[in-house]
């Protein structure tokens, strides 16, 4: 199948690296030339860093190389049969490129978005055959990452989605099938982990490196959500929270902090500016004093039953099957556990004591109980038995 990916960055660049790993004739378009030669110069040590650790020889970087074509003309793309998008979170300018793109491409070509918050099916209107969209949300690094979450529209075909499925568990990822809902499963669920921790921050004054710490240590998390929201970069991560509380109708369940839109502000955007909740330009930035774990694991304990609570939130809504949500975190952000087997773990009336134990402290939507849990509780379950 031949692949057109547009946006020559690190995501299309990492999806385009898959395709042509698979033996997919891709096309990499990007309308700035520099980035283009910036993103077959980085291929390029990729690779070479591949065959040092035995992963592929000189034969198959080569082939992989000559699979991906760099392009700054879109009517390189009229033999492809599926286009993947990966270019700023802006539907304006995704409904621009989308509309181009289709007067060159076939009638059978897949045309499929990689955005992480922006409706599938709005983006999908701006097609005269909106039957075709699709959503294909890799995660970042793509090349790396599993999880692939596959969006249909409203309006699409169910062949579609069949076959950029098959297309997707071909290249070795792992696939979960979302409702188009903002946010889809990790950037919906996965929002308390960080608007949550920065609340506490805000809140006690804990430093976000003992934040960071306690969820490594007594929750079993890889990253913090200080340190991670540093790696993502906050201009990327607010804007995600931010479209996501506003497609919700300003749930203030997702509302966004203000300490995140202020570092945003000042450009203090995390690794890649230097700075942002840690600065990164002292080399030699000491490690602050831990807080004790009798003290850290109630904050430890909140922010997973918050999460906890979305998830379950996200079934409620049929957003997914059970086990994609779970199988979605595991994957897609590195989670310890599944978070229906945390609860099963933790006990569904205790998750549920501790959300109200939450609203009774705040009176604030943001911590009301999903009603699958109440029942659930009410009738003795647990999600897996």
């Amino acid at each position: 199948m031949n692949i057109a990916v547009i946006g020559s960055g690190t995501m299309g660049s990492g999806i385009a690296q898959i395709a042509a790993t698979h033996n997919c004739p891709t096309v990499l378009y990007d309308i700035n030339k520099e980035a283009l030669e910036k993103s077959k110069e980085k291929l390029e040590k990729i690779l070479n860093r591949l065959i040092e650790k035995g992963r592929i020889d000189e034969s198959q970087k080569n082939n992989i190389q000559q699979n991906i074509k760099y392009s700054y003309d879109l009517n390189d793309f009229k033999d492809a049969s599926l286009v993947i998008e990966a270019i700023i979170e802006n539907l304006d300018i995704k409904k621009k490129v989308f509309h181009d793109v289709e007067s060159i491409v076939s009638p059978d070509c897949i045309i499929a978005s990689n955005t992480s918050s922006l409706s599938i099916t709005s983006l999908a209107g701006s097609l005269r055959k909106p039957e075709r969209f699709i959503g294909l949300h890799f995660f970042n690094p793509a090349p790396l990452m599993k999880l692939v979450e596959i969006i249909p529209a409203l309006q699409t075909a169910d062949h579609i989605t069949s076959t950029a499925r098959t297309l997707i568990d071909g290249w070795g990822k792992t696939t979960v099938l979302v409702k188009d809902t903002p946010g889809f499963i990790v950037n919906k669920v996965a929002r308390p982990f960080y608007s949550e921790a920065i609340k506490i921050h805000e809140e006690t004054g804990l430093s976000p490196m003992q934040i960071d710490e306690a969820l490594k240590t007594l929750g079993g998390f890889r990253m913090g959500p200080f340190e991670l929201t540093d790696y993502i970069g906050h201009d990327v991560n607010y804007v995600v929270t931010e479209t996501v509380w506003k497609a919700f109708y300003y749930d203030p369940r997702y509302t966004p902090s203000f300490s995140q839109k202020r570092l945003v502000e000042a450009g203090y955007l995390g690794r890649k500016s230097g700075r942002g909740f840690y600065n990164y330009k002292e080399e030699n930035e000491s490690k602050e004093d831990l807080a004790d774990a009798n003290v850290m694991k109630p904050y430890v304990d909140r922010i997973i039953i918050m999460l906890i609570n979305e998830a379950a939130d996200t079934l409620f809504k049929r957003i997914a099957t059970k086990g994609d949500i779970d199988l979605a975190m595991t994957k897609g952000v590195n989670y310890p556990k599944g978070l229906f087997r945390w609860a099963d773990e933790i006990g569904i009336q205790e998750c549920v004591d501790q959300m109200d134990a939450l609203y009774k402290e705040y009176h604030s939507d943001r911590y009301r109980c999903s009603p699958i849990l109440r029942k659930m509780a009410s009738q003795n379950q647990s999600f897996f038995a």
